[in-house]
């Protein structure tokens, strides 16, 4: 399939506020490729390359080649091509990769150099989700859509099952199921107001009683334990196994035999609070620097027996019997208010973030937010994306400083947007706005006059978590809400744009 019919299909999907629409864009094309294009073909339709690092920058990409008269370069080339770039290292790689660059982007025509270029700088808005995606192959595979997302769930992504879905229907797709050694993507929580709000959400009723565990600031991470094998992966389901060296010995102690659990790792100081957030990153980021601790919350498998669809009572008794009190996030099961009131204020007065409430009843909605698990913080925070920032005047002169803030829209008008909700330059200290200048020199949309203008518009790539004491009405920005008196509380490099809050979750606690 040649690279020029994906940029047809991703202008035709960019074009159309349909959602329909889209997703039989994409499933025809998904049709038409061969099987060993699926995989790319499901990458590139998505609007991402398969690579997690090319080596090439937006620098990297600025000025290219007079393009070609004529398609002529197929997607599997590109992606081998891309491979080999990436593959590249050592001394002269730097020069052989511009020159790699060159000799690709030499023979695509002028569309096909601009999409690529977007795809390779994480820049193409084409309203085409990864969920868009899945509906996409479950309408070329005719397999329903609630076997696609399990299966993609179970198998960490999309492109994993595509090759499953087309040539071996509903029938393949049940066949993939959790794989100790294989991360799936993690449960995830919505968020409330309150305890009970939370408590109410989660299905709470006189009787009917809920978990509500310490909300942790740390790192996720899920553990599988296979045989004598042991693997660490992130939310993002990155492997930093050998970065967690203390983590790997307190998975390797647990009795039984086969094991993966959900939890956090997170740096402890010697009065058993937090150390400040940034401590846990940057250990998280490399195997030297204070030590983290585990603490889990959840048991996928056991011995032998996955539990993704037993209740969460029966994976908490599970997870009871393997994992010492030690390594347990504290956790209350009430169905009493009061309690799990002082529960969280008790969570809170030890330095933790807060606490989450989960349904006892249900089972572990792998990458999934719902109302199952409600995470709840005494400050509102939201998670959002920064899409533009501006030159900083006085003692920040020099710097990159007031970031512009925005939400996502997923029903935008094409198919995926965001909507800004104010700005701030409060919470930043002298590093971070160094770190930020040289991170949102990177984003810039348009590098080269960078210093042309007093706002720099930004890739949307970048998620910053926001403390904020409510929210209120404004003709200014096209939501209707502003952020009131907005923080800076960190910069979130462990969560992808697509995890970030939406306009709907901001509305939501306006109303609330």
């Amino acid at each position: 399939m040649l690279l020029r019919d994906l940029v047809e299909t991703s202008g035709v999907v960019a074009a159309t506020r349909s959602r329909k629409a889209k997703v039989a864009a994409i499933a025809e094309r998904l049709s038409q490729a061969q099987v060993d294009e699926l995989p790319v073909v499901t990458a590139y339709l998505g609007g991402t390359i398969l690579q997690r690092r090319t080596g090439v920058g937006w620098r990297g990409l600025s000025s290219l080649p007079d393009p070609a008269e004529e398609p002529s370069v197929t997607a599997l080339e590109v992606h081998e091509t891309l491979g080999r770039l990436a593959a590249m290292s050592g001394a002269g790689s730097q020069e052989s990769r511009a020159a790699g660059v060159r000799d690709l982007f030499v023979r695509l025509t002028a569309d096909e150099q601009g999409w690529l270029r977007g795809v390779m700088t994480g820049n193409v808005r084409q309203g085409a989700l990864d969920a868009l995606v899945q509906e996409a192959i479950a309408a070329a595979s005719g397999v329903k859509l609630t076997v696609v997302r399990r299966a993609a769930m179970l198998a960490g992504g999309t492109v994993p099952i595509v090759v499953a879905a087309m040539t071996g229907g509903e029938e393949a797709l049940a066949e993939i199921g959790l794989e100790v050694g294989r991360p799936v993507l993690p449960m995830l929580a919505s968020t409330a107001p309150d305890v009970a709000a939370a408590m109410a959400k989660a299905g709470h009723r006189p009787g009917t009683p809920v978990a509500v565990d310490t909300k942790l600031d740390g790192i996720r991470i899920q553990a599988h334990r296979r045989g004598d094998e042991i693997a660490i992966a992130t939310r993002s389901l990155d492997d930093i196994t050998e970065r967690l060296p203390e983590v790997v010995e307190v998975v390797r102690s647990l009795p039984g035999g086969d094991l993966v659990l959900d939890g956090e790792a997170i740096a402890m100081a010697d009065d058993g609070r937090p150390r400040p957030f940034q401590e846990t990153a940057s250990r998280t980021a490399t195997s030297a620097g204070v030590a983290v601790t585990p603490y889990f919350f959840d048991v996928l498998h056991a011995d032998g027996r996955d539990l993704l669809d037993a209740t969460g009572t029966e994976r908490l008794e599970v997870l009871d019997t393997i994992v010492p009190e030690e390594h347990r996030v504290p956790r209350l099961v009430t169905d009493d208010p009061a309690a799990a009131e002082a529960f969280a204020q008790d969570a809170l007065a030890h330095g933790h973030e807060g606490v989450v409430v989960k349904s006892l009843s249900i089972g572990y909605a792998a990458g999934r937010r719902g109302s199952g698990w409600v995470k709840v913080k005494p400050v509102h925070t939201l998670d959002l994306v920064v899409l533009a920032v501006e030159w900083g005047n006085g003692r920040r002169e020099g710097w990159l400083s007031n970031i512009h803030l925005g939400a996502r829209d997923p029903s935008g008008g094409d198919g995926g947007g965001f909507v800004m909700l104010g700005k701030t330059f409060k919470g930043m200290t002298d590093e971070m706005l160094a770190w930020q200048t040289e991170r949102f020199t990177e984003l810039a949309v348009e590098p080269e006059t960078i210093r042309d203008s007093y706002v720099v518009p930004l890739r949307p790539e970048q998620v910053v978590e926001i403390a904020f004491d409510g929210l209120q009405r404004s003709t200014r920005y096209p939501g209707g809400l502003a952020l009131r008196f907005a923080r800076v509380v960190r910069y979130r490099d462990d969560k992808p744009v697509d995890e970030a809050d939406t306009i709907e979750t901001v509305r939501a606690l306006a109303r609330g």
